[in-house]
């Protein structure tokens, strides 16, 4: 620093300042020039560096001591100066040419030049010189002067061929190395693999892998393994483990992995080194071992269970010695004691076997020591064996030497049956033997006398079902001799309608299976016919059987399920008469109406005033309709009502009832309709679904006076048939109709379906709805059911079955009465009605159709006519007819005339439905009808002729 005064305007001294520089930079200057220079002097005191110097003015090349050292020229001449050839001479020849260029070319330029050469006398190991230096020109370009060191780099140039070999020698090894060798940062990205690695890894090149995470090429679940590896390595430890993970292509290996960290100059972690060996081999043949082991620990296991539970005794011995070495529990139980497996067989005191006649066996004549010896084998030879108990048991021994694989004997092994149980039972044969022939005559007598004298009808029969013997209940059973029965084909005493099943159940004896319980019936003397039940046994060719006559049996079930029938028919009929009041007062009310407006047409006819004829037409049309819905529910409830069952699309009824539903239940009722899409069809009377629709919807209304909500849904089930009141398994169709209103309690939803049931006051209904719609619902094999609680509403669910086929088409409207209008015909109709008014309606429909009719007022009357010659072209009869019903009519005349086309009118009679099914050809028309639907179904029918 400076110290300076400071002086006032005047020059006085006013005081001091004191300046202060920063000399750091200098300082460290200072300290570099020393090193460099102590560094300097230290190498020109070595002996590591000479000087030359060339002057063109001379020639002469000079250089100091150590220079002329390095080229093996003495000190005074290199002093003095020499030629520089001499100099030249003394370099390698192959080393010569490149100094000498390097030299003219710095003579030539004016610039500085290095070159490297080896001495060319140097005995062993070359000494290499470096050669530095600069050379100066004139103004004319001609060289002046060239000044140089020298130095000795023998000692760097074996340093580097000793790394470059080792370079080479650590190349070879990575490159011939089977292990992965890998070279990672710090943070696990791979930078180097050997080619090794990259052959196990199955990477093309190292392009593929380098720069990845290392631990990403591991499965999930090893990630923390891997991870704790590379942490220990960068903390400057070792990480091991063995994992598995699949090669680039998909192979599967196993390694041992070991992470060791790369030290810098410091001794710092710099990089990572992880070396892995595919072990899959070892890791397979551990595993392949391990099953091994597994599988000879599981066959002594199951060999141990074997012996365990075998059912005789087992001994092990070694040879020569003859030590047991071993027995199972059955051995220890048949002994009565257990065995010492130190002792050998000729120790056993207590272990002594005799000959079945009683002679003691010599103990080296026991099969074991036999086996053991002499490598004899024995086998079923039965001795007497004295217990622990003292106490003598008949054994059965066999006995075998086991041998290695040269053929010695190494051990044997004895089995050892306790036989007592049958010697009993063959000491027991013996004495039945004795008394045998008295045994058999005796049951043979038992059994001929049960033959003779069983009231079940015993036989034996060839597998085709030819009889071979009867026992004589069969004579008396049939009424017939059993020799009518033998050998002789036994179907044509069958049954025919049972036949197909009888050939059914003799082909399953046949197969070898018993047939139990099956029943057929067989023909009696008198031409009639018993049922029997069979229990049959095929047994060696033949069937045995025992038969019992059941006719009575089923006829008595038949009588009772009669029975039972008329009774539930006369509870129900019982039900009617309780009603029969109110039923005959809501005729009475219609009947008014009908008579009321026929009177009134008479009168306004007779006045001349035809004006309102139309409106009291419609008022008696209104008032018949009315009484053949009360008419249907009635006959529904008796499930007598006549149904004509047709393919039915549910969509497309609902849709067709949906506004007059909606006029029906108000306005203060919300109302949806949800159609299922893909709905299945059904097959049922579309007539009867559309009056059960309307009477759910109408009770549904009457549930909600204040308003609500109702749905009408359509779905596809299938049911699995496990509900005991429930539809049998199979597809249905279900209609379902959902309110909001006051709901029912349990026990009035248990009663819903009961005839005559209702909760609505007197007056306001019959109780016939729910029931008619029941009746309808089970005629068609469907199912319904009801859902309901207090104040939440009620849902009514119909299941019809579905039909596998499309549904028929909606009927178009029958038009206007012009349909009752035709031309004169030939085609002739056969009208059998023993209702007088009923068959002169039918009549005048006909002649308004233009077709002739005959008619007839009982059956017998109207066969006579389809005897004779007369033409008919369609028969048209009622069901219920005096003498000869309709049914019975059709049948004889569809003989007499093949084809004849029936059409059959019913309004109550339980034959009218046929089982809900009509053959092709007959058709039904329900009473009452309208006169357009009779005309529609009359032109129909005669068309398909």
């Amino acid at each position: 620093g400076e110290l300076l005064a400071l002086r006032d305007e005047a020059g006085n001294p006013s005081g001091f300042i004191k300046i202060l520089r920063d000399r750091t930079e200098r300082r460290l200057a200072e300290r570099n020039l020393r090193a460099s220079r102590e560094r300097f002097d230290a190498a020109m005191t070595s002996g590591l560096v000479g000087f030359l110097d060339w002057e063109a003015s001379s020639g002469l090349l000079r250089g100091d001591g150590r220079f002329a050292d390095f080229l093996g020229f003495d000190g005074s001449l290199v002093v003095a100066g020499a030629p520089p050839a001499l100099f030249l001479a003394r370099i390698h020849e192959g080393d010569r040419d490149r100094a000498r260029a390097a030299v003219t070319t710095s003579l030539t330029r004016g610039t500085d030049f290095v070159t490297e050469f080896r001495i060319a006398d140097e005995v062993g190991e070359p000494r290499w010189l470096l050669v530095s230096g600069r050379s100066y020109l004139a103004e004319s370009g001609r060289p002046l002067r060239l000044t140089g060191i020298a130095i000795d780099i023998t000692a760097s140039r074996s340093a580097e061929a000793a790394l470059q070999a080792s370079e080479e020698l650590n190349r070879r090894v990575l490159e011939s190395s089977k292990d992965c060798i890998k070279v990672l940062d710090l943070d696990g990205t791979v930078r180097f693999v050997n080619v090794g690695g990259l052959k196990a890894l199955e990477f093309e090149t190292l392009a593929d892998v380098a720069g990845a995470p290392w631990p990403n090429l591991w499965p999930e679940a090893d990630r923390a393994v891997v991870d704790s590896a590379v942490a220990s390595a960068q903390g400057g430890g070792t990480g091991r483990f063995r994992g598995f993970a699949e090669t680039a292509k998909g192979s599967p290996r196993w390694w041992d992995v070991v992470v060791t960290p790369i030290l810098d100059a410091f001794g710092e972690p710099e990089r990572l080194l992880a070396v892995s060996r595919d072990i899959t081999a070892e890791i397979t043949a551990e595993r392949e071992q391990q099953a091994l082991t597994a599988e000879r620990d599981a066959e002594r296991l199951r060999l141990k269970a074997v012996l365990d539970s075998a059912p005789v005794g087992i001994l092990f011995a070694e040879a020569p010695s003859g030590r047991i070495v071993g027995q199972n529990p059955r051995a220890d139980r048949i002994f009565g004691h257990g065995l010492i497996p130190t002792a050998t067989v000729e120790q056993y005191s207590d272990w002594i076997l005799y000959h079945p006649d009683g002679e003691r066996v010599a103990p080296q004549r026991y099969p074991l020591l036999r086996a053991l010896v002499s490598g004899e084998s024995s086998a079923g030879e039965e001795y007497l064996y004295r217990r622990g108990d003292d106490t003598l048991a008949w054994i059965q021994l066999s006995a075998a030497p086991i041998r290695d694989i040269s053929g010695a004997i190494t051990g044997g092994v004895v089995s050892i049956e306790d036989i007592a149980a049958r010697k009993e039972t063959e000491s027991a044969l013996r004495r039945l033997n004795e008394t045998l022939e008295t045994t058999v005559t005796e049951r043979t007598r038992e059994l001929d006398s049960i033959w003779r004298h069983s009231r079940d009808m015993l036989c034996v029969a060839r597998l085709d079902g030819t009889f071979i013997r009867l026992n004589p209940a069969w004579a008396e059973t049939l009424g017939r001799p059993s020799d009518d029965l033998v050998d002789r084909p036994f179907l044509d005493q069958v049954h025919p309608d049972d036949r197909g099943r009888t050939i059914s159940a003799m082909a399953v004896l046949g197969d070898g299976i018993s047939v139990l319980g099956f029943e057929n019936r067989y023909a009696h003397q008198d031409g009639s016919y018993r049922w029997f039940s069979w229990n049959a046994v095929p047994h060696e060719g033949f069937i045995y059987s025992v038969v019992r006559d059941v006719t009575q049996e089923r006829e008595a079930a038949a009588a009772l399920a009669k029975a039972e029938d008329q009774l539930r028919q006369s509870q129900k009929m019982e039900a009617v008469g309780q009603l029969t009041g109110g039923i005959a007062h809501d005729f009475n009310n219609l009947l008014t109406g009908i008579t009321g407006a026929l009177d009134l047409m008479q009168r306004r006819i007779a006045q001349g005033r035809s004006g309102d004829v139309g409106r009291y037409a419609d008022i008696a049309i209104a008032s018949a309709n009315r009484a053949a819905a009360l008419t249907h529910r009635l006959l529904a409830f008796s499930r007598r009502q006549p149904l004509d069952p047709r393919p039915t699309d549910g969509n497309q009824l609902v849709r067709s009832m949906e506004d007059l539903l909606r006029r029906t239940i108000g306005e203060a009722i919300a109302f949806e309709v949800a159609l299922s899409e893909d709905l299945w069809p059904t097959l049922c009377d579309p007539h009867q679904l559309e009056n059960a629709l309307l009477n759910l919807v109408i009770n549904a209304r009457d549930a909600m006076p204040d308003g609500g909500r109702l749905i009408i849904r359509t779905r596809n089930l299938i049911h699995d048939g496990t509900q005991p009141d429930g539809p049998a398994s199979g597809p249905y169709v279900c209609l379902t109709v959902e309110d909001t209103g006051c709901g029912m309690e349990a026990e009035v939803v248990a009663r819903a379906f009961d005839p005559f049931f209702t909760t609505k006051p007197l007056g306001q209904g019959t109780g016939l709805g729910l029931s008619m719609i029941y009746g309808f619902v089970r005629q068609s094999d469907g199912h319904v059911t009801i859902a309901s609680e207090p104040g939440r509403g009620t849902s009514v669910e119909i299941c019809l079955p579905r039909f596998d086929g499309e549904a028929a088409r909606p009927e178009a409207p029958a038009g206007d009465r012009q349909v009752l209008i035709g031309a004169r015909t030939e085609e002739t109709v056969l009208v059998v009605e023993d209702e007088a008014s009923v068959r002169d309606l039918v009549v005048e429909v006909l002649a308004d159709l233009g077709y002739r009719a005959l008619e007839a007022a009982d059956g017998p009357s109207g066969l006579r006519m389809l005897q004779s010659d007369a033409r008919v072209d369609l028969l048209i009869t009622d069901v219920g007819l005096p003498g000869m019903n309709g049914r019975q009519l059709a049948d004889q005349g569809r003989r007499l005339r093949p084809g004849l086309r029936v059409l059959f009118m019913t309004g109550y009679a339980e034959e009218a439905t046929f089982g809900g099914h009509l053959d092709p050809g007959l058709q039904m028309l329900t009473k009452p009808f309208a006169i357009e639907a009779l005309a529609v179904r009359i032109r129909d029918m005669i068309g398909e002729n």
